[in-house]
């Protein structure tokens, strides 16, 4: 989908994403009743929560994915953040993966359609009512031997093997995007 992106352009793609399974499914129709529920579902002031925009980042392998210990959540997680008044998520992921990362360089993967979808509770802190991060996903590749720079959000950032995720401090939301990985299929131009 090319132009500006709306609150109707994200509820279109939200439509077209075939969830995983049951559990995602219901995430969808989460996501989908609060965005058409609430015009400023991009403002981090809409304190019931707001869309988020994350990056499943992977290698060319798809043996790795690149994962930050959240300092606030103490959970190993994708790279990601919030709008701040940008509909346009898949934007949002990107410049999240650079922000926390350092990696510039990154291909969206399936056409730069949605690759997950997840809701989840975020406790409340100091000045920040308790709310819930409507999460719009997308897969990325990216070189695994580009240099990474961990920023202040971060207590650590690498590189992990797919079959070692799970050994993390993670959630559950991660460990379907690990066996989802598998439906991104090899790299472009290669078996």
């Amino acid at each position: 989908m090319s132009g500006v992106k709306t609150r109707v352009s994200l509820h279109d793609e939200l439509t077209r994403h075939r969830p995983f399974n049951a559990h995602e499914a219901r995430m969808v129709a989460r996501v989908l009743d609060f965005i058409d529920a609430h015009a400023d579902c991009f403002e981090r002031s809409q304190r019931a929560g707001h869309v988020t925009g994350s990056a499943w980042v992977v290698d060319a392998t798809r043996g790795y994915a690149l994962l930050t210990h959240h300092a606030k959540l103490g959970l190993w997680l994708q790279p990601g953040g919030h709008c701040d008044g940008d509909a346009d998520v898949l934007r949002v992921a990107l410049r999240e993966v650079a922000e926390e990362s350092g990696l510039t360089v990154v291909r969206p993967l399936l056409g730069g359609a949605i690759f997950d979808v997840d809701a989840h509770a975020i406790p409340a802190r100091r000045d920040e009512p308790a709310h819930v991060h409507y999460d719009i996903r997308y897969a990325l590749e990216a070189d695994r031997s580009a240099p990474l720079r961990i920023s202040a959000e971060s207590k650590d950032l690498r590189w992990v093997a797919l079959d070692r995720v799970a050994e993390l401090n993670t959630d559950a939301s991660v460990l379907r995007m690990v066996r989802k990985t598998a439906l991104l299929g090899p790299r472009e131009g290669r078996p």
